[in-house]
């Protein structure tokens, strides 16, 4: 299986305004500078030098426009995944590639990924509902890296949906613990792709 076939078919683009992309990218620098809770619409609106009108034209709330911006940046970590793992390599190095790319992704802006792990589950339901569909696409992933030809080997366990989950939410709040302690995140790399190789690769079995 190519890279190309792992990931997910792309629904047709649609049309971006100008001032939405302006909007999501100072919405994204509202919440660097004060946090999620404390930025508001007036903020974003000042960033990105436009009006409350034009904000409401193009999202219902603070939250609305904060969510738009999480979707966006889970979908672009998601295809940096998918474009960092290259499939003819050995299994062991896919795993890091995956993993580094991951970390990668979300170091490059660090208040936005502890934003997204750490405020959006008391945002209700339409938070619940890009969780939920964020979970999905990363369980997908994990499980689709892991049905190229280098895991088809009889001692390899490629990730069930259980295993695939706990790897998901694992790596999420170790990537947060360790934004909220001011560590640099790269750090993690290794112990994840441990955990990973852990998870998938050969068991060990007592006398073997």
């Amino acid at each position: 299986m190519t890279r190309a076939e792992l990931a997910p078919t792309a629904a047709e683009a649609t049309p971006e305004s100008g001032f939405r992309r302006r909007l999501l990218d100072a919405m994204a620098e509202a919440v660097r500078a004060r946090g999620y809770r404390d930025a508001t619409v007036a903020d974003v609106v000042r960033n990105a030098r436009t009006s409350r009108r034009t904000f409401y034209e193009h999202f219902t709330s603070k939250q609305d426009c904060f969510i738009a911006l999480l979707t966006e940046r889970n979908n672009d970590t998601i295809q940096q995944i998918y474009e960092a793992v290259d499939t003819n390599a050995s299994w062991r190095t896919q795993v890091r590639q995956a993993i580094e790319a991951w970390i990668h992704a979300s170091q490059a802006d660090t208040t936005i990924t502890l934003a997204w792990i750490r405020d959006t589950p008391s945002l209700g339901e339409s938070a619940r509902e890009l969780h939920h569909a964020a979970a999905e696409a990363f369980i997908e992933l994990i499980q689709n890296l892991t049905t190229t030809p280098e895991f088809e080997q009889p001692n390899l366990h490629p990730p069930s949906r259980q295993m695939a989950t706990i790897l998901y939410g694992g790596f999420r709040e170790l990537i947060a613990s360790t934004v909220e302690e001011g560590r640099d995140i790269t750090e993690i790399i290794d112990i994840a792709v441990d955990t990973a190789l852990a998870l998938v690769g050969p068991r060990y079995t007592p006398g073997s």
